[in-house]
C-alpha cells in the first residue's frame, strides 16, 4: 500500500518551508518512525518521520524545493523490499561543490560533524548543489575512525577554502531563519521610534555571591551550574513589574498589558540567532532559570528547539558580552516594545567614597520603543535592575 509523505502542518505564522535534506533516497527500506526529510522554515528544522516500515517509492519535492503545509513530499510503498539505488544517481564526485564554495550542511550532517570534530569543508557533499547530508557526514567519520593512527582521513586532506593572494568570492543561499531574522529588524527599525539608554553595573556583589555558592548550588540542583543570567533574568522580572510599560506590547491603537513576564534569551545557533522563551519567569527560581537556559543552549546546538518555545515573549534579554562586545545598541523584536543587551564585564577605574577603584564593571543597554515608553520608564527600569545587581540581597527581600 502506498502511504503518502506529506510536509508537516505548519503554525499560522509560518507561510511555507524548504526541503534541507532527504535522508533516503528512492528505493532504500525505512523503519516506522525513521527520519526521511528535514523541513526548513523561517523558525526552526521540522522533522519528517516514515509512518511505517516500507521503502521509498518516489521523491516529489527535491532539496531546495519550497512546500506549503501538508503539501505532498513523495510516496512510502509499506512493507515493499529495498532495491538498489538508480543508476542515474549522481556519483559523489560528480556532485562535490568546488572548492571555492562554502558546504551546506543538513541539522543532523551538522551534528554529526561536531560529534566527530570534521571539518564541514572536508566533507564531500552529495546532495541538491552539493549540500552535505546524513550519509556524507557519517561516511566521513567512518573515514575518519579507519585512518591509520596519527594520519588524517582522506576526506580532511582537501584544500584550503581560499589559498593566499587569490582575489577570489564565494556565494551562498541565506537560511530561511536568517532572511527571516534580517526582515524582522528592518521591519523594527522602520516601525518604530527606536531608542537606547545606558547605564553601568558593579558586578563585584553579584560575582562575589556565585564564587561563595557555585559549588554547593551545583551540588544542591543536580549539576546545574549558576551563572550570571540568572541573576539578571531575577532583576530584569522585578523591574518589569515595577515599569509594566517596559513588558507591553502594541497592537494596532492598543497597547496591551501583560500580567505575567515571559522573557526571551537570545541565543546563538549555527543556523542563527534564536531567542527561546523563559515562560511565567516570575515565578521560576535561580536553578530553574539556569536550567531552562542551558536546555534551550543544547537544543539550539541540536536544532531541536520547536516552535512553542520561540513564539511569544514579552521582553528579551541579549547577552553580547560573550563574545566579547563592550557595548552595542540592539534592536527590538517587535510586537515587543523593549530589550535588554548584556555586554562584557571589564575592569575599570571608579570613583568610589572619594577613593579610585578598581572594579568589574558592565554596561547595559535598554533599546526600546518611544511610542510607548518615555524617556523616564525606560531609564528607571535599568536603575531597578543596577540596584537590584548591586545589592543582590534585594532579589531575595523584594525590597
Amino acid at each position: 500500500m502506498a502511504i503518502d509523505i506529506k510536509a508537516p502542518t505548519f503554525p499560522e505564522s509560518i507561510a511555507d518551508g524548504t526541503v534541507a535534506t532527504w535522508h533516503k533516497k528512492p528505493g532504500e527500506a525505512v523503519k516506522r518512525d525513521e527520519l526521511i526529510v528535514d523541513i526548513e522554515t523561517d523558525k526552526v528544522v521540522m522533522e519528517v518521520l516514515a509512518e511505517a516500515d516500507g521503502v521509498i517509492a518516489e521523491i516529489v519535492k527535491n532539496e531546495g524545493d519550497t512546500v506549503l503545509s501538508g503539501e505532498l513530499l513523495g510516496k512510502l510503498t509499506e512493507g515493499g523490499a529495498a532495491t538498489a539505488a538508480p543508476a542515474a544517481a549522481p556519483a559523489p564526485a560528480a556532485a562535490a561543490p568546488a572548492a571555492a564554495e562554502a558546504p551546506i550542511l543538513s541539522p543532523a550532517a551538522r551534528k554529526i560533524a561536531e560529534e566527530n570534530a570534521i571539518a564541514a569543508d572536508s566533507i564531500t557533499g552529495t546532495g541538491k548543489g552539493g549540500r552535505v547530508t546524513k550519509e556524507d557526514a557519517v561516511a566521513a567519520a567512518e573515514a575518519k575512525k579507519s585512518a591509520p593512527a596519527g594520519q588524517p582521513a582522506p576526506a580532511a586532506t582537501a584544500a584550503p577554502l581560499f589559498a593566499a593572494g587569490d582575489r577570489v568570492e564565494k556565494r551562498v543561499p541565506m537560511t530561511r531563519l536568517r532572511a527571516k531574522v534580517a526582515e524582522r529588524l528592518v521591519e523594527a527599525q522602520s516601525s518604530m521610534a527606536m531608542l537606547t539608554t545606558f547605564n553601568e553595573v558593579n558586578m563585584k556583589p553579584v560575582m562575589e555571591l556565585r564564587a561563595k555558592y557555585k559549588d554547593l548550588f551545583e551540588k544542591t540542583h543536580n549539576g546545574v551550574r549558576l551563572g550570571f543570567m540568572s541573576f539578571f533574568v531575577k532583576a530584569a522580572v522585578e523591574a518589569l513589574k515595577r515599569q509594566p510599560g517596559v513588558n507591553a506590547s502594541i497592537d494596532g491603537n492598543d497597547i496591551v498589558y501583560h500580567g505575567y513576564q515571559d522573557v526571551g534569551v537570545a541565543v546563538s545557533s549555527d543556523r542563527g540567532l534564536v531567542v527561546p522563551v523563559l515562560r511565567n519567569a516570575e515565578f521560576m527560581s535561580l536553578a530553574e532559570i539556569e536550567g531552562g537556559i542551558n536546555e534551550f543552549g543544547k537544543k539550539a546546538k541540536a536544532g531541536k528547539l520547536t516552535i512553542e518555545e520561540m513564539t511569544g515573549g514579552t521582553f528579551t534579554i541579549s547577552n553580547g558580552g560573550v563574545f566579547g562586545s563592550l557595548l552595542s545598541t540592539p534592536i527590538v523584536n517587535p510586537p515587543q516594545t523593549a530589550i535588554l543587551g548584556m555586554h562584557k564585564i571589564q575592569e575599570r577605574p571608579m570613583a568610589v567614597n572619594g577613593q579610585v577603584v578598581i572594579l568589574p564593571m558592565m554596561y547595559l543597554a535598554l533599546s526600546y520603543d518611544h511610542r510607548l515608553i518615555d524617556g523616564k520608564e525606560a531609564v528607571t527600569f535599568l536603575v531597578t535592575m543596577k540596584d537590584l545587581l548591586e545589592d543582590p540581597a534585594r532579589l531575595l527581600l523584594d525590597v
